[in-house]
């Protein structure tokens, strides 16, 4: 499965992720093959572009709980925007926190990982789509870490606005510019809107706070300066965890950016303790998959293995069959396999790098 930019699309090219309408009505199923008028509407949909197949590559396996999770994320994206919209001409929130109570009773109770996936974005729903996917990370993370309620609904609420200030930036404006321009001029308007959050919300000046707090510490990362020793909120320590991940798994809005694998993004956080607090990236972990099994990988001796088991307590040094050598290696072994690490996730040009529960079981392997 690979990301093509809409100018590249061509005929023939079959979908891997479904595309539905704002009412979560499926246009276009997984698998399916793209006609002429489909890269069409592609193009008429606005959107950056789309995940393809390879040739040769099956449809991977999808629940129906995933299905469900993707149409959950089309439906609300929608309802997300027309808030957004109500509140830059009123100033004042109508359904914020019906979205917010929507994702919370969906996804902020689960007692299992999802498969977290990408949506496609268009730049016109761009935003929309990163603050409800950053809230969606957002509510399993803060029931992972028994998150007050109150604290869960202040980190939600700035999740779902924190960009407020980005969706008044005439995205023509941004064509043809750099991405370090475009970076630049969001980041203004991102900062900017920090008067609208407080405006809408002065009763409870928490959600500003986490949203400027959040948008200052990774300013300071960026460039390089030191963090600021100041009592961080929880909404804070969780949304900065979700606003990461989500954008570096995610393309961006000139479509030239390869997304990050789920392993490269966890590694950048682990990388970064200073910055991403250790039990909300835990938290993370223990909401998604990011290595189960039948995951293929990449070892740092360039060998190629399949995730066997995984483990709670070493994530990233999970039990892989070597397909070089045919042998079990246990990684959580340090002792025997202290210079050997998983290095991505395998991206070929067949990228069948997932394997069906029903494969695992045929070579006996046991989820």
């Amino acid at each position: 499965m690979r990301f093509v930019k809409y100018e590249d699309l061509k005929p023939g090219m079959r979908i891997a992720r479904p595309i539905y309408n704002k009412k979560g009505v499926l246009l276009y199923d997984r698998g399916s093959k793209l006609t002429d008028g489909a890269v069409s509407s592609v193009k008429n949909f606005g959107l950056i572009g789309i995940y393809i197949l390879d040739a040769t590559e099956p449809v991977p396996p999808m629940t129906e709980e995933d299905i469900e999770f993707e149409r959950f994320q089309a439906i609300n994206v929608f309802a997300l925007a027309d808030e957004v919209k109500a509140i830059l001409n009123t100033k004042h929130t109508r359904k914020l926190d019906i979205i917010a109570g929507d994702i919370q009773k969906n996804y902020g109770h689960l007692h299992k990982k999802i498969n977290f996936t990408q949506s496609i974005r268009s730049q016109e729903d761009f935003v929309f789509k990163h603050c409800l996917n950053v809230a969606l990370l957002s509510a399993m993370m803060c029931n992972k870490m028994n998150a007050p309620v109150a604290d869960v609904n202040d980190c939600l609420l700035a999740c779902l606005i924190h960009d407020i200030g980005k969706t008044t930036v005439p995205f023509q404006l941004l064509f043809g510019e750099e991405p370090e321009e475009i970076k630049r001029i969001l980041d203004t308007a991102e900062e900017t809107g920090f008067e609208i959050i407080a405006e809408v919300f002065s009763s409870n000046q928490n959600i500003r706070r986490i949203c400027a707090q959040t948008f200052k510490i990774l300013q300071d990362l960026k460039y390089g300066r030191e963090q600021d020793k100041m009592k961080i909120f929880l909404g804070t320590r969780v949304m900065l965890v979700a606003e990461v991940f989500d954008d570096l798994t995610s393309m961006d809005l000139s479509g030239n950016k390869e997304p990050l694998s789920p392993i490269k993004a966890l590694s950048y956080l682990l990388e970064h303790p200073d910055v991403f607090n250790k039990r909300a990236v835990e938290a993370l972990t223990e909401s998604i998959e990011i290595l189960g099994p039948g995951t293929s990988v990449e070892l740092s001796n360039g060998d190629k293995a399949l995730v066997v088991s995984s483990s709670h307590a070493d994530l990233l040094h999970p039990m892989v069959l070597n397909f070089h050598t045919n042998e079990m290696i246990d990684l959580s072994n340090r002792r025997l396999y202290d210079d050997l690490e998983i290095v991505d996730v395998v991206k070929t040009m067949d990228s069948r790098y997932v394997m069906s529960d029903e494969d695992l079981r045929k070579l006996g392997i046991k989820k």
